[in-house]
This record gives C-alpha cells, structure tokens and sequence, in this order.
C-alpha cells in the first residue's frame, strides 16, 4: 500500500522521464571518461605539461557551473524542454571545436586553446541537462527523491564504463585517432534527443506556486551567493592569469570585481536575505564533492595506469564505475530497510573515500589497486545525487535554483580545485622526488613553463616536461611488459627514464594521499550536521506547504532570514 501511494504521486510519464535525463548524463559520462582516456593521447602529440592538461580537463568541468546554473535560473520560466534543444545543440558544437585542434608541437598554443573550449562548452551542455534533469525528477518522484536521484546519477558511472571501455578497446588494441574516439559520444546525445521529444515536462512545486526569482533565491542569499561568487571569482582570474605576469593581481583584481558584483545582484534580488546556513554548509560541502568525486575521476586513469600500467589503470577505473552504477540502484534499500538517513550514508561515503584514496596510495600490484580502489569507488558513490536530494528535501521554495547552483558549484570546485590542484600536486611532488634523486637530471627534464596552483597561498613549481617523461614512462612499461619475452624481444629502458618513472609514481602515490584530505574534511562536516538533525527530531523532508502556513520544529539553521 506504501508503494502504491508513493506511486500515486508520480508524473503520468515520470519514467520515460527518468529514463531520457538518465541518457542524457549517459552521454556526459561517456564524453568525460573517452577524454580522460585521451589525456595521455594530448600530452604526447602537443608536448603539455599534467599542469596545461589539469587546466584542460578542468575547463571540462567549469563550463557545467554555467550551463546548470544558467540553466537552473530560467528553467521555471522557459521551460525544460528549450533547454533541451539548447543543450543538444551546444554538444554537437563542442565535438566541432574539439575536432579542430592541429597536431605537433608547433600548434601547441592553438591546439590547447581549442581543446579548452571545446572541453568548456562539453561542459556547458552537460550543465544545462541537469538544470533539467535533476529539478525534474525531484519533481516527478517527490516521495523518493534520494532513489530516483541515484538511480539517474546511475547513469554517470555507466558512462563511464561505456566510455572507458570504448577508449580501452580503440585507443590501446586498434590505436584509432582520438577525435574518432571523443566523436562517439554523439550517438547518446542523439538518443536523449529522440527521448525528450515531444514528452510534457511539469513544473516544480515552487513554479506553481508562482514564486518570483527573488522568493526563489532567498534560501541561497548572502550567504549562499558568497560561495558560487568566491569560485566564479576565481574561474575568471584563471581565464586572464595566462595574459598577465604571474605575479601580477590584475586577474585576481578583475576577478574579484566581477565575483562582487554578482554578489551584490544576488543581494538585491533576494532583498539582501541572509540566505540560510544550512543550504551555506552543503554548499561547502558539495565544493569539496566536486572536487574529490570528479577531479579525482579526471586523473584517476592517470594516475593508476603509471602506478601499474595503462592497461591496468583503464581497467581498475571501468571497475569501479560499474560498482557505482550497481550501488546507486541500492539507495532505497540503504535508506528505508537499513533506516540510514541520506546525511548518514554521506558520512559513511566520505569514511571510505578517504581510507580508499589512502589504500590506493599504497597499492603495488593490481589485485591491491582493485580493492582499494573498491573501497574509494563506495565510498564516491552516493555523494553527488544525495547531496542533490538533501537539498531538494530541505529547500523546495527554491525550486530549480538550489540544486542547480549545488550541481554548479561542484563542478566549477571540480575545474579550479580538483582538476587543476591535482595537477599541480603531480607536478610538484614529482619534480620534488626528481630532484631527491638526481638534481641535474631535474634540470634536464624539467618544464619550462611554470604549473600554478591558489597564487599565493602555494608556490610555483616547475613539473617535468610532458613530452619526455611520457616517452620514458612508456619505455619502462614496455620493459615490465616485455620481460619474460626472448631476449631479442624485449625492450630495456635507460637508467635515467628509471629515474623519471620511479619519481612520476612517487609523486603519484603522494598525490592521492593529499587528496584524501578532502574526504576526510567532508566526513567532519556531515557529522555535524547529523548531530544538529538530531537535536531537532531527525532529519526529514519539508514541502512548500510547511513553510508557508507550517511551523517547522527546529528549522532555524535551515530558515533564510531577510
């Protein structure tokens, strides 16, 4: 009978619904997964630095901040079906954009500006559908939101998979072009296309009430606003920081103006509302899911393939996403028959990631790679839709705009922080560990650009040309490849390119463990927020309703105030 009522409330079409947004994000994720698979691919043929390819991939994840967020704005007031066209239209574009750049090193400038707009306009189109996606199936099942949240975010992993494996089969067996590669994630974006024609999209509950942008953005307000303004900040000091001096603040000037303004237009169109602090908090706390989830995504292939081999690292990351894809159909039975509420397996996730990253650190051989990897791939698996879910439950006056501006604000943390910051810290520590072993020999290989990370908070550091250090990488994996082959087969590398792997995976094994900082802050952040639900009779949904006529028990932190 509880299903049967649960049900009643649905849309007439919420699956087929469910079911195109779940394409939709398919195809995000295969795009995202066949170019992490290609970075290597790019690092060779133009000569980049992991510092040019972190902004690169990074610029893969700032352009959903403004497609969703954009997208979530206007969604209530244009409708969800124009954003689909909008979106379908700018992934066709990306692939043109992407598609052009040159070979060799003597296009490397143009090859890298090409690549990073044409991985920034990916992005905004990925941004776009889930300003409809993720609104609509709150809206369509608002009786089970965490489930049928993971279950679209299902798609993801899957993506990924498919992605992954794709790249695994036509990069390494038959070694096809990479553009052939990147260019198959227009067959899914053509099949969410067919799947959102002609279907009736409701509106969310704040829509028909008839609430106003103002009323919309009140819960996000000053507070709320602070965060997404700070990180748009940044985006724009990162676009001008190449045209400038590195120690010049003109971009962070001009970016600091900009940021401001914004602020300040949130502030009058909420009627300068405080916003609440609980929406604050997860916003926090869904920047460092973009960060950890999704940065790490964009290396992780990387980082594991030098570990072991690129073979190995492609298989361990088509692995874990199918354990996500598997778990994120588990989210039901994890809240109803195990009774753990969404701010519980939060916190459970951000244990297990943390103490996978570590383990993964750690890991020497395949079998060890696998399951420390399984245990990170848990531990990731249920953080972006819950988050997204926790906060369609607490904040339904602001229909589209929350958890459009959550999915917005993890993906821009994800370009400037996550993507870029892991970079640099391969950079760094490789290039430190280099240096350790033979200090003339860093010189030699060393880059000649520079790899930047939060300007003066973090120093400058000179990484390892992308170039040499990806040949020497592949010469011993050839050896460990070849060892057991007929003495005329096999293929020895030089002392110095053992030298240059040796402290490429060392900076790599140092590498994860700074990054299971972020899990570990997160893991703090739920726990006080499951202490304070606690205070105030457990954590549960709110409606529209409740918030208009109804007194809350203990919404204080969860209220904007004007």
């Amino acid at each position: 009978m509880k299903a049967q009522s649960s049900a009643a409330h649905d849309a007439p079409n919420a699956h087929r619904l469910l079911w195109a947004g779940f394409m939709a994000i398919l195809a995000a994720g295969v795009g995202f997964a066949i170019r992490g698979g290609i970075l290597d691919n790019w690092k060779r043929e133009f000569g980049f630095t992991d510092g040019q390819i972190g902004d690169i991939n990074g610029f893969g994840f700032t352009g959903f901040c403004f497609g969703i967020i954009g997208g979530g704005v206007i969604a209530d007031k244009i409708g969800y079906g124009k954003l689909v066209i909008a979106a379908f239209l700018f992934h066709v574009l990306s692939a043109f954009v992407t598609f052009a750049a040159g070979g060799g090193t003597e296009n490397q400038a143009m090859a890298y500006q090409l690549l990073l707009w044409g991985s920034f306009i990916f992005a905004f189109a990925n941004g776009t559908l889930e300003a409809v996606a993720n609104p609509l199936v709150a809206t369509v099942f608002p009786s089970n939101r965490t489930h049928y949240l993971n279950i679209l975010h299902a798609s993801w992993p899957a993506g990924l998979v498919l992605g992954s494996a794709l790249g695994w089969v036509l990069d390494d067996q038959f070694l096809l072009d990479w553009k052939i590669q990147l260019g198959l994630y227009l067959l899914p974006v053509a099949l969410y296309g067919l799947m959102f024609l002609g279907q009736h999209m409701p509106k969310s509950e704040a829509s028909k009430q008839g609430l106003s942008i103002g009323e919309m953005f009140k819960d996000v307000g000053f507070l709320g606003g602070a965060v997404i303004c700070y990180l748009l900040a940044q985006f724009f000091a990162s676009i001008l920081g190449p045209y400038f001096a590195s120690d010049s603040l003109v971009p962070l000037a001009v970016g600091g103006v900009v940021g401001g303004a914004l602020w300040i237009t949130i502030g009058v169109i909420t009627n300068f509302s405080i916003g609440s602090p609980l929406l604050f908090i997860l916003f926090v706390a869904h920047a460092l899911v973009g960060a950890v989830e999704l940065g790490t995504d964009g290396w992780i292939q990387n980082i594991t393939g030098n570990i072991l081999s690129s073979q190995e690292g492609k298989f361990l990351f088509v692995f874990t996403s199918s354990v996500m894809f598997i778990l994120r159909f588990c989210a039901e039975f994890i809240e109803k028959r195990l009774g753990i509420s969404p701010l519980g397996i939060l916190l459970i996730c951000a244990v297990l990631a943390a103490i996978g990253l570590n383990l993964t650190s750690m890991a020497d051989s395949f079998v060890l790679a696998a399951l420390a990897l399984t245990v990170y791939g848990v531990g990731k698996t249920f953080f972006w839709p819950t988050m997204l879910a926790v906060g369609s439950d607490r904040f339904p006056r602001s229909g589209a705009v929350a958890i459009s501006m959550m999915g917005g604000i993890g993906m821009l943390s994800a370009g400037l922080l996550g993507s870029p910051g892991l970079g640099y810290f391969k950079d760094r520590y490789a290039a430190e560990e280099l240096q350790k072993t033979d200090a003339k020999l860093f010189e030699e290989y060393k880059a000649e650009k520079t790899t930047k990370f939060l300007p003066f908070v973090l120093p400058e550091v000179h990484g390892l040309d992308g170039k040499k250090l990806g040949i020497a990488t592949e010469a011993v994996q050839k050896e460990r490849a070849t060892k057991d082959k007929p003495e005329g087969d096999r293929v020895t590398a030089t002392p110095e390119q053992h030298k240059l792997a040796e402290a490429s995976i060392a900076g790599d094994r140092r590498t994860l463990v700074t990054d299971s900082l972020i899990p570990c802050t997160m893991a703090v952040i739920y726990l006080c927020l499951l202490l304070y639900f606690r205070t105030i009779g457990g954590y549960r949904p709110v409606t529209l309703k409740e918030l208009q006529g109804e007194s809350i028990s203990g919404t204080d932190l969860g209220t904007a105030e004007s």
